[in-house]
């Protein structure tokens, strides 16, 4: 995988894991944000309101910096963790693994826990559609309409993908594009007289 990709999930999928009766639920959902995180464990926790526990882990962001582990009331460190495991053996992210457990009667130890809850996230992954998405940069920049030519060459060469554009006395065009070819795109559009970037 080079600086620029990473992995994710194209659409929820779930696995299922059974252990002494114990029944372990996963489900592994796409989700960009924190607030998304939320908003899904507050309808699986209605969903499953009656199960013993609704763990998970989430992990967010290209850089993979954001996230978070939650035995929900099981012992320290046998959900939350296996399960984040997972996602970080599978080098993924933006991605959110519920693993409901409804259990069976039978008591599984602390070292059962660990691999129910890291089977049901490893199952729920299986399953999923594995995509990979390139980390993208956009630009915003100014310049006068009669080098309108020069921009849209450069844009068909280089193959940005247009988020906006607008022509008055002054055209503003804003593109977005993968981020090791930034420095590239750039660098070409600096050669256009007139036009100047807009900061952010």
């Amino acid at each position: 995988m080079s600086e620029d990709t990473y992995k994710t999930i194209s659409a929820p999928s779930e696995g299922i894991y059974t252990e002494k009766r114990s029944k372990f639920i996963a489900i592994a959902l796409p989700v960009r944000t924190v607030d998304e995180v939320k908003s899904h464990l507050e309808v699986y926790q209605k969903k499953y309101y009656d199960a013993r526990h609704v763990c998970y882990a989430y992990m967010l962001g290209p850089e993979r910096k954001d996230f978070r582990a939650n035995d929900n009331g099981e012992p320290s460190g046998t959900a939350g963790k296996p399960i984040l495991g997972q996602i970080n053996s599978n080098e993924l992210t933006d991605i959110l693994i519920i693993v409901v457990r409804y259990f069976g009667g039978i008591k599984l130890g602390t070292s059962g826990l660990i691999v129910a809850y890291k089977a049901a996230a490893a199952e729920a992954i299986a399953v999923a559609e594995v995509i990979e998405k390139t980390v993208d940069e956009a630009v915003t920049f100014l310049f006068e309409y009669p080098f309108m030519n020069d921009v849209m060459r450069i844009v068909k060469e280089e193959e940005p993908e247009i988020l906006e554009q607008s022509y008055d006395m002054d055209c503003r065009m804003t593109l977005r594009i993968r981020k090791s070819m930034m420095p590239k795109l750039k660098a070409r559009l600096e050669k256009v007289e007139t036009l100047r970037f807009e900061e952010v």
